[in-house]
């Protein structure tokens, strides 16, 4: 009888203490999971991985020309569904040497009858070409609202540093354009207020 009761508590710890342990795991899942984003980002940020690339500019760095290497920078510009803009790119490939600060015109035009948000969101390709490219100004740092038939152009200033991997001798830039949803007319309310507040 002693055994029975013995062998049932034993079996009774162990059974408290794996539901406790397959509970840590569980919390500590689930924290894992709601830290992940944000890890993810900081992990491409800093390799340069998935063609993740900065968000703000980045100051120009005055290093030499390298004139006895070029290299061609191909741009490529998408459109999300849901998003009634056109964009264009003053020229698809250009070739520049490492070192060298480059600007290069994009135009934006809103085909809807409205008002519309949108951004333009980058990629790099190779993805490791990211750690070695530089924007000085992009319209992809900010979000853009075209009124209606509104056409604008705006430009992208990069720089390519001295030290991109000699192998790499082509770099693509993807923009793709994504709708932004934006309450017009809160915007419209708060501008009105603005104005109000100034008289």
């Amino acid at each position: 009888m002693e055994e029975r009761q013995q062998c049932g508590s034993q079996r009774a710890r162990g059974v408290r203490r794996t539901v406790a342990r397959t509970l840590f795991a569980l919390a500590g899942m689930f924290v894992f999971a709601f830290a992940l984003v944000p890890l993810y980002d900081v992990f491409c940020e800093v390799t340069g991985l998935n063609g993740k690339v900065d968000t703000q500019g980045q100051a120009l760095v005055a290093e030499e020309v390298d004139q006895t290497r070029a290299v061609t920078v191909q741009f490529v510009t998408r459109t999300s569904a849901g998003l009634p803009w056109n964009l264009e790119v003053e020229t698809r490939q250009i070739r520049v040497h490492p070192g060298q600060s480059t600007e290069v015109g994009f135009a934006f035009h809103n085909t809807a009858d409205s008002a519309v948000w949108g951004r333009a969101v980058p990629s790099v390709t190779p993805a490791r070409a990211n750690l070695h490219l530089r924007k000085l100004a992009c319209f992809c740092f900010e979000e853009q609202r075209l009124q209606a038939g509104e056409r604008i152009e705006l430009p992208l200033i990069f720089q390519l540093t001295r030290d991109l991997p000699a192998d790499v001798n082509t770099v693509t830039l993807v923009y793709t354009l994504y709708p932004v949803d934006r309450d017009e007319a809160a915007l419209q309310a708060r501008a009105d207020g603005d104005k109000g507040g100034e008289a």
